[in-house]
Order: C-alpha cells, then sequence, then structure tokens
C-alpha cells in the first residue's frame, strides 16, 4: 500500500505490539506474565501508552518522511 499511496503523499506503516499490559494480561496467571518479563530484553511488560506513544509518532510531523514500515513495540521481544 505504501508504495501505491506515495504518489498521494500517504504514509502507510504498522505498529507491531509486544505482550503489553492490558486488563486481559492483568487477569492470567501471574507465572505467564512474570515468564513473558524474562523473555523481553528491558525485562519488563509494555504499557498501552508505550503502543499510543507509537502511534502517535508515525501519525505526526516528525515521521513525515517514514512509510512502508512495521514499527515493532516489544520491549525486544522478537529480535
Amino acid at each position: 500500500m505504501a508504495k501505491e499511496l506515495g504518489c498521494y503523499n500517504i504514509r502507510v506503516n504498522s505498529i507491531a505490539p509486544g505482550f503489553v499490559l492490558t486488563h486481559m494480561v492483568k487477569e492470567m496467571p501471574s507465572h505467564i506474565v512474570n515468564m513473558m518479563k524474562e523473555k523481553s530484553l528491558l525485562n519488563e511488560i509494555g504499557k498501552p501508552e508505550d503502543i499510543a506513544n507509537a502511534y502517535a509518532f508515525l501519525a505526526s510531523e516528525e515521521a513525515r518522511f517514514v512509510t512502508g514500515t512495521v514499527l515493532s513495540v516489544d520491549g525486544g521481544l522478537v529480535t
């Protein structure tokens, strides 16, 4: 889509979130949450704000030259 829409100055990007502390995750057994935390290179679980900040960046003028990319916001979970 980025190739097709770039000529119209439309940027196309996506975000690949990692394990995020949502209401659903808060209901999971603590040993599962801790296991996922340990797998993160940052040794923590993401917050919803971390994902929202990535979306805000991609929608901002600061990202005006970013298109056709997948931004992993996963604390290094998938490397």
